[in-house]
């Protein structure tokens, strides 16, 4: 289950990002589903039934959200949110498939109290939770739910590009209660201010539970794996021609859990993770993440 945000990405590839004060034009353009939808879609086509715990409002952007979810078979269990629409975000993708995001929230950005105990998440089920979500008005809401999930219940948790500017009474709550954390290297030097993933994994541990791991995602190096004991392991990618980055590291956090969820070993299903984040990559648009018999073929 994703406790979070699935919005619109309004997707335009530029050579380059223009100065400010300048203007680019987009050699080619797309409207799709993203946000937490990447992780959703990523995890249901590995095989792993995927439930929407978000809001979602009744305009354009939220029938386009509905058809998306129920395009992958997961499940919605909230209704739509009467009088406003979901939210969306512009992703400007450059020559070097790198992205650059800037996000207007709308309905899904308000998890409430009482929808958030609509939710019932069950012994072995995992929560997926992404730091957009604590930075967005309902994240004082959201955090203490996380916190108070039963020991059953796995909890993944992906800071986000915007973790600088969460608040310790917010983020160490989350930090607290969860299993497996995932995230990239400019996120982990924010949250540690180490440049060495090792250093960064090390210090991110000490924030978590004894009994918890670190993922740090690499881009094309793969990902450094820490294990709950403290082993670290660096796990490599395939090489690919990347286009458009959108998205990978949701692809890898979606792939991991659903590879742990097959009963693979956690270097395995790094591995596994991996090699659908290459796959992503390689393909433009967000929630391009393969099936399960389509990764390890590039």
């Amino acid at each position: 289950m994703l406790v979070g945000s699935v919005i619109v990405d309004v997707v335009m590839v530029v050579d380059a990002l223009p100065p400010v004060g300048g203007d680019a034009l987009a050699r080619r353009s797309m409207l799709a589903v993203g946000g937490g939808h990447n992780v959703l879609t990523a995890a249901a086509r590995q095989g792993l039934p995927a439930v929407y715990g978000g809001r979602h409002g009744d305009g354009p952007f939220g029938d386009r959200v509905r058809a998306a979810l129920a395009a992958e078979d997961i499940a919605v269990p909230l209704p739509a949110t009467t009088g406003e629409d979901t939210g969306f975000c512009v992703a400007l993708v450059d020559g070097t498939g790198e992205r650059t995001f800037v996000t207007s929230a709308g309905a899904e950005a308000h998890l409430t109290t009482d929808e958030l105990a609509r939710l019932d998440p069950r012994d072995g089920d995992a929560v997926c939770l992404s730091g957009y979500d604590l930075a967005y008005p309902h994240g004082p809401v959201v955090a203490p739910w996380i916190a108070a999930l039963p020991a059953g219940i796995a909890v993944a948790f992906d800071p986000g590009p915007l973790v600088a500017g969460l608040t310790r009474d917010v983020l160490d709550p989350v930090l607290a209660r969860t299993d497996w954390l995932s995230l990239n290297s400019r996120e982990a030097r924010l949250l540690t201010g180490a440049d060495d993933p090792a250093s960064a994994s090390a210090t991110l541990a000490g924030r978590l539970a004894a009994d918890a791991g670190v993922v740090l995602r690499l881009g094309a190096d793969g990902c450094l794996l820490r294990e709950p004991d403290g082993t670290t392991t660096r796990i490599p990618a395939p090489r690919v021609d990347a286009v458009d980055t959108s998205g990978a590291g949701d692809v890898h956090v979606g792939a991991f859990l659903a590879a742990l969820s097959r009963g693979l070993d956690t270097a395995d299903a790094c591995r596994h993770a991996n090699a659908a984040a290459a796959y992503a990559v390689a393909r433009y648009g967000p929630a391009t993440a393969p099936t399960l018999a389509e990764p390890d073929d590039g």
